[in-house]
């Protein structure tokens, strides 16, 4: 048997995935919306949030779902464009959209679906080295919208394109902020330098001396992936993929929609400015590891945007309407897609093992080359 059928039967399921876990999970998030729901409609001093979700409009609601159903498949087409352009849709559906059910589910920061991914990835016979660069490279282009999309606002501010900001400090301090994130990473290749001969952890595409030692592997892998992932993904954006731009763009700018048809739900309509950075700035408030983002994402949004000096009770509508959307709707989705992924594994030994040929790294051909 090859390596990658090897590692396909033999990569367990972790524990935080398992279906036991994920049920109490499901049961913590739903209790964690009730009592959210129970404090808004029983609240004192509440009243006109509760008039304005009395009388929300359902057809803009219904929009928002929309926009958000087209958001998790713009995940899915930047997941396939940066993991491998050769893998089936139908697998490159049901492990996106899982690892968007896990990010929905699991309190864990983004690092469910992490964990999720690197977990079905290997099982579907690609290689450790190839998981660990793309799966780098995957985190920057995701986040390439929302920190391009900070800094051409704060610039579009700056010379007077968009007029009327509310709060230039703000606005300003997180521009640049963005355009300092942006450069320290591209330094990174760099910056870190790369692993000595040997050190990569076992099946990354690299043979360990024994005397490295479990940590130096560790290290080693860690500094090979920073190094190779963001190479790559500066590579896919000089390359111009389509899939990697048209995902990256349209995972942010169809759930930045989702956001604003929940404002017009309630007939509110902020100025494109107010609205990209607020949601821009408040989603920050997602990095707080509670099961859905669950107040951490909504006191992010509504803070910000009340520092941008919108109405306070219809922000807040707003927002929850958001949220809710925008947790339930990859949650369903990604469920079924996480049930309909195990009987693929279960089916087939290796379905991810047409990658295998890009998975191969320039440097570990050319050490193979060197050997031979």
């Amino acid at each position: 048997m090859n390596s990658a059928g090897a590692i396909a039967v033999a990569e367990p399921m972790p524990e935080e995935l398992s279906p036991r876990r994920l049920r109490r999970r499901l049961f913590e998030l739903a209790l964690a919306v009730a009592v959210v729901a129970l404090v808004v409609w029983l609240g004192p001093g509440l009243g006109s949030l509760r008039s304005h979700l009395a009388h929300a409009s359902a057809g803009w609601i219904a929009a928002g779902v929309v926009f958000e159903v087209l958001s998790t498949l713009s995940y899915v087409v930047i997941f396939r464009a940066v993991f491998c352009p050769r893998m089936r849709w139908q697998l490159s559906y049901q492990i996106g959209m899982s690892e968007q059910a896990a990010n929905s589910v699991l309190s864990l920061s983004g690092a469910g679906g992490l964990a999720l991914g690197v977990w079905a990835l290997r099982r579907g016979g690609m290689s450790t080295e190839h998981i660990g660069r793309r799966t780098v490279a995957f985190f920057v282009l995701t986040s390439l919208a929302n920190v391009a999309a900070v800094i051409v606002f704060a610039g579009l501010y700056l010379v007077g394109i968009l007029h009327h900001d509310r709060n230039p400090a703000l606005t300003y301090a997180f521009g640049a902020a963005a355009v300092v994130a942006t450069a320290l990473v591209v330094s990174l290749p760099a910056v870190v330098r790369a692993p000595a001969a040997g050190t990569v952890a076992p099946g990354a595409g690299t043979v360990a001396s024994p005397p490295s030692g479990r940590i130096a592997e560790a290290l080693g892998f860690l500094r090979l992936s920073l190094r190779s992932g963001v190479r790559d993904a500066i590579s896919l954006v000089r390359q111009r993929s389509l899939g990697v731009l048209s995902g990256s763009l349209g995972t942010t700018a169809f759930d930045l929609a989702v956001l604003g048809m929940a404002f017009r739900a309630f007939g509110a309509s902020p100025a494109i400015g107010v609205l990209a950075l607020g949601y821009l700035i408040g989603q920050l408030g997602g990095n707080i590891p509670i099961p859905g983002g669950i107040g951490g994402i909504d006191a992010g949004l509504i803070g910000t945007f009340v520092l941008y000096h919108q109405p306070l009770a219809v922000t807040t509508a707003a927002v929850l309407i958001y949220h809710a959307i925008a947790l339930w709707v990859p949650a369903i989705l990604g469920s079924v897609a996480f049930v309909r992924l195990r009987s693929t594994l279960a089916r087939e030994t290796a379905p991810a093992a047409m990658c295998m040929p890009l998975a191969e790294p320039i440097e570990v051909v050319r050490a193979s080359a060197l050997a031979g």
